[in-house]
């Protein structure tokens, strides 16, 4: 009896398995949306794993259950369509990433992320909740279009619109001291942009071949590590002359903080040239550092912030300078950030890897007196 009860126990857990977490090839896609598959190509959603990714690489080769060879527990949200999921996400159960299984491979791929038909919200983390339904794909065109090749539920799928098809695995993550590692906005709104509004702008090109159209949604999902350059338009510079000194504001109009992951450190550099001298300010750093016992610690290991001056959501960061502005003088304002804080770096192992040790210029300005 106990035998028949564990294989039924095994059929259901397999048949549930079998019916969510197949996916289609991102592969398959390109031939029909060959613009969007390029740029989801290049994409960290198509890079997520460990062995195309080498920060999360890093990360991954120092954590208790890699080095203990069990389960990656990353993989919910990293190797989604990984046909072994269930058990990467059981206590327990052994399943690694493997760089010679596709469905590993696959990362966060398109047949993935158009499967999601709702979002279960968790304390630890969220969950998707997908569609059993192979190659039936939710979208946001208003117009339902017909495709000899899979089905498409354009308006009944209200997440693909207001973003929250995002806050499955970029909402929040809890580690078991309780303290949240990497959090967004939960309600993924400010003053009418959401994720998707603002990660996945609308560019220049056809959806289809098959169905033409001006625009399409951009996915190479514009964030710290590509495309940067699309997100500019949320965080102001401006500057303030004072009698003695002048003040640099910054202005993050977006619902979260400026940076998310703990690795990452936004720096504020300025300079002042006068009379072809340029004179070089001190840089302004901005971090959140997590750790215990009063020492940086690993994600899993972290049991508070020990420091955090990141700009946080929908804040006016003032930063003041004590030195004189003149009449012609020149003030060059430059935010950068580092995908990985170099204090970090050589801890990491990660003193080869060009991604992780330059710093990345996100915006420019410049200020004439």
């Amino acid at each position: 009896m106990k035998f028949i009860h564990m294989l039924l126990l095994f059929f259901i857990s397999a048949s549930a398995n079998d019916a969510v977490h197949t996916y289609a090839k991102s592969e398959e896609c390109k031939a029909c949306h060959p613009q969007i598959y390029n740029e989801y190509y290049g994409s960290m959603h198509a890079n997520a794993t460990p062995q195309k990714d080498p920060i999360h690489k890093a990360v991954w080769d120092r954590h208790p259950q890699n080095l203990k060879q069990e389960r990656y527990g990353c993989g919910k949200c990293h190797t989604p369509t990984a046909d072994n999921l269930d058990k990467m996400k059981t206590k327990g159960q052994k399943a690694l990433p493997d760089a010679n299984n596709q469905t590993h491979q696959e990362a966060i791929s398109c047949a993935y992320c158009h499967r999601i038909k709702s979002i279960e919200l968790h304390k630890q983390s969220n969950t998707n909740i997908m569609t059993n339904t192979q190659k039936n794909y939710f979208g946001t065109m208003i117009k339902h279009m017909e495709s000899p090749f899979h089905g498409i539920v354009s308006e009944s799928n209200e997440h693909m619109k207001n973003g929250n098809v995002c806050v499955g695995c970029h909402s929040h993550k809890m580690n078991k001291h309780g303290l949240n590692v990497c959090s967004t906005n939960i309600d993924n709104e400010l003053n009418g942009a959401n994720c998707v509004s603002c990660h996945m702008p609308k560019v220049e090109g056809s959806v289809s071949l098959l169905h033409k159209t001006k625009k399409h949604a951009f996915h190479g999902f514009a964030g710290s590590h590509f495309h940067s350059e699309m997100l500019t338009q949320y965080v102001n510079i401006s500057l303030l002359r004072e009698i003695n000194g002048f003040k640099v504001n910054i202005d993050n109009q977006t619902s979260h903080a400026l940076l998310l992951h703990p690795l990452r450190v936004a720096v504020l550099k300025v300079s002042v040239t006068r009379d072809a001298k340029t004179t070089k300010l001190k840089d302004e750093t901005f971090v959140r550092v997590i750790g215990a016992d009063g020492k940086p610690a690993m994600p899993w290991a972290a049991k508070k912030d020990i420091k955090n001056t990141m700009i946080k959501a929908n804040e006016k960061r003032v930063v003041k300078y004590d030195f004189k502005i003149l009449k012609g003088d020149k003030v060059d304002v430059v935010l950068v950030w580092f995908l990985v804080n170099p204090k970090a770096v050589k801890k990491l192992g990660l003193e080869d890897e060009k991604i992780a040790t330059e710093f990345n210029v996100f915006k420019k300005q410049s200020f004439n007196f």
